[in-house]
């Protein structure tokens, strides 16, 4: 979850590992992007900014696909800070395996992206005065209507094979998009991942957790250590439900990964633990995405 207890975990570990001009940099919003590695067997791609029209307008987003042949969709929910350069080059390695990538902006009805500035971080205050406005728009519906807007604007290019599910991963709020996605188009949806998903289980009534018998997807789980702490019942409620409705789930806290662990731009960026987590997606897409 993105909040203030979250990101003073965050900061604390960061003060305790790293110099303390470095820590300066990064509080004076300077942090770089770190390079992500080449995809083994790396295909040509090509990409552009398309527009997506959803029941409430349009939304601008990444569309990044191989350049020749038909290939299974996916679709990428970026985290709080929505929509950039580091999500872009996510979106741009995933295709290079062999994927037509949507990256969208969930914010589109309140911003277009991107909305940060390179170094931009949701620790600064200011950053976060400027986003919660833009997250607080949106809701449960809203986020249904989006998935059904993206599959099906995936569904209708010539670069996407219909015939075969689509995939999706969110990072922190788009964790429970991801699983809302899943829930709402199952007939599409065949593989689902959350990395450092906040507010899978709640006590209110559009809690995720509770859309799993809905779900036909296989779904990955991956949780920052933090995360885990603040709520370690949240995993166990989860394994039962997908247990419970025969639902295929791999779900894992690692280790040493604080909450934003998997973008490369994130203060917290745990290439080991990124990497890792990179893997278990695509072994996901390769065995679901059928």
């Amino acid at each position: 979850m993105c909040d203030d207890l979250t990101e003073r975990d965050n900061q604390a570990h960061l003060y305790r590992t790293l110099s303390r001009r470095d820590f300066n940099k990064l509080a004076a919003g300077v942090a770089m992007m770190a390079t992500l590695p080449n995809a083994a067997g790396a295909i040509d791609v090509v990409s552009q900014q398309v527009d997506v029209v959803t029941p409430d307008g349009v939304a601008d987003c990444f569309f990044v696909h191989p350049t020749t042949g038909k290939h299974p969709g996916v679709i990428i929910w970026p985290d709080i800070r929505g929509l950039r350069p580091a999500f872009e080059a996510m979106a741009k390695r995933l295709a290079e395996s062999g994927y037509a990538v949507l990256c969208v902006n969930q914010f589109y009805r309140s911003t277009k992206a991107p909305f940060v500035k390179p170094g931009e971080q949701f620790s600064d205050p200011e950053v976060r005065a400027r986003i919660i406005p833009f997250y607080q728009e949106l809701n449960a519906t809203t986020n249904v209507y989006d998935a059904r807007a993206f599959a099906t604007f995936l569904d209708s290019q010539n670069s996407v094979d219909a015939s075969r599910k689509i995939g999706t991963m969110g990072y922190c709020m788009g964790g429970p998009i991801v699983m809302r996605t899943a829930a709402a188009i199952p007939d599409r949806i065949g593989a689902a991942a959350s990395f450092h998903g906040g507010g899978l289980v709640t006590d209110k009534e559009d809690s995720p957790h509770l859309l799993i018998p809905k779900m036909q997807a296989k779904l990955l789980i991956a949780i920052a250590e933090n995360d885990d702490e603040r709520e370690p019942f949240a995993k166990y409620t989860l394994e039962e439900a997908f247990k419970k409705h025969s639902i295929d789930a791999e779900i894992e806290v690692y280790a040493d990964a604080l909450h934003g662990w998997c973008p490369p731009d994130s203060a917290v960026y745990n290439e080991v633990q990124a990497e890792k987590a990179w893997s278990r997606l695509l072994a996901l897409f390769d065995k679901a995405l059928v």
